[in-house]
């Protein structure tokens, strides 16, 4: 069993430096910058022998209104109520703080055990916020270092009483491996980013899908920094929702803080396998959102367009004429590329959404097989052949599919570094056509040599 551990405090005490110190990875935002953390976001760790799950969260703030800083906190609050263990950081270096003291009493009163960690505490520096930090009443603080992975062993020894002890138990159903019986597969979830400029409703259509207000949501454009993941199922199938910070163009973003969020997303983009480009009824595929989808399908990536705020729109019909006109106009390549409207904020056609996700995610995985795309291929050079070089016609001898994900596909050519550009868009547009592969990237990639397929 995993033990929950919840990371609280005021702003600026470490704890997002602590988080990445503990899941091994650097991905939470860190900077020196308050209140970089809104969201609280989990990931699994494994500490000296203990699983956990460990949760990062925003900064605690005296807000009690509906102002940005309110909703931070009370997201703060729902994580520490899911948390086993509740880890109270304070900053050694500046001492115990009059807000370190109101939230200790309010830390007191909720049923959630609490572990107090004085962090920055290398070197002599940090000693004397040490000693103060038994005011708080909140038991012997352990003295750490997230930065420089000091003090581990100490917090250790303090998680220990709560590790929920072994189940040694026997499963009662299903086969034993060790009788030869066969184990349940892993089910991999599917990995679905949400993406788009600031303010179009990317975490409100997370929140909606899950049912919950899992991520901060408001009028205030950049809202979300952090790439927040959400595990959940979709009929029975498996689905990992991570919504993203708001892509603005290059040229506009100038503070530290954005650039670390952008990069974020694009790592987040990288990673996924369907990628929810959500975009503003009312400002459909501008050149922003045009240059996100094509940053998306250059990655490989299968793309969703969902667009949001449909219940605002009057002119449905010409709206959807102005969507495909800049789709067949700018994203040409890739045609077939699905379309859903939405309200996110309603809840509806969310499921509209999902089954366009998954049909696409098929798509994204189809193979083709070999002789099937022989015959497609003789078929297409003999309706238009290939050009000429120097008096000698060119050769496509061979084709195979060598990957899905998306589908790629090579060729044997006589000439590969002469087949132009534009054949290969001939046999790309053909492929996607005739086999059925709408809305998803295709590679095509020529090969010099003789047919490996063919008998020796």
């Amino acid at each position: 069993m995993s033990l929950t551990v919840a990371i609280i405090g005021r702003p600026n005490v470490g704890k997002s430096t602590l988080f990445n110190r503990l899941v091994g990875k650097k991905l939470a935002l860190v900077d020196d910058t308050p209140g970089v953390t809104r969201d609280w976001r989990a990931a699994p760790a494994r500490l000296a022998g203990i699983d956990l799950t460990v949760i990062d969260t925003a900064g605690l703030e005296e807000a009690f209104d509906d102002s940005l800083e309110a909703r931070m906190r009370r997201q703060t609050e729902r994580a520490i109520e899911e948390a086993d263990v509740a880890l109270m950081l304070i900053d050694a270096r500046s001492g115990v703080t009059p807000l370190d003291h109101h939230f200790a009493q309010w830390l007191r009163k909720g049923k959630t055990p609490i572990i107090l960690l004085a962090n920055k505490c290398e070197g002599r520096a940090g000693a004397p916020g040490l000693y103060e930090a038994f005011e708080l009443g909140l038991g012997e603080p352990v003295p750490i270092s997230a930065e420089h992975g000091e003090g581990l062993a100490e917090l250790v020894e303090a998680l220990l009483p709560y590790v929920p002890p072994e189940e040694t138990a026997e499963a009662e159903e299903g086969a034993d491996p060790a009788d030869g019986g066969e184990t349940a597969p892993v089910i991999k979830s599917l990995q679905l980013a949400i993406v788009g400029r600031p303010n179009v409703g990317k975490s409100t259509l997370l929140n909606s899908l899950v049912g919950e207000d899992r991520v901060l949501t408001g009028p205030e454009a950049g809202m979300t920094r952090d790439a927040i993941a959400v595990e959940w199922t979709y009929k029975d199938k498996p689905i990992r929702l991570v919504d993203t910070a708001g892509m603005r163009r290059k040229s506009r973003v100038d503070e530290k803080l954005e650039k670390l969020a952008v990069a974020d997303a694009l790592r987040v983009i990288r990673m996924a396998h369907v990628v929810v480009l959500v975009v503003d009824a009312e400002a459909i595929l501008d050149h922003q959102d045009l240059t996100i989808a094509r940053m998306v399908l250059d990655e490989g990536r299968a793309l969703v367009i969902a667009v949001n705020k449909w219940d605002i729109v009057t002119d449905r019909a010409g709206t959807l004429k102005q969507i495909e006109d800049k789709l067949q106009a700018q994203l040409a390549q890739v045609r077939g590329i699905p379309v859903v409207t939405l309200s996110a904020l309603r809840r509806q056609r969310l499921d509209n959404l999902l089954d366009a996700v998954f049909d696409i995610y098929d798509v994204w995985n189809r193979r083709v097989s070999t002789s099937d795309l022989n015959r497609w291929l003789a078929g297409m050079t003999e309706a238009h052949p290939p050009p000429a070089v120097e008096g000698r016609r060119i050769k496509i001898r061979y084709a195979t599919q060598v990957k899905a994900r998306p589908p790629t596909f090579a060729l044997w050519v006589s000439k590969p570094l002469d087949l132009p550009e534009t054949y290969i868009r001939y046999l790309v547009n053909g492929i996607r056509e005739s086999l059925n592969l709408p809305g998803v990237p295709i590679r095509m990639l020529t090969r010099k040599g003789k047919n490996p397929y063919a008998e020796e």
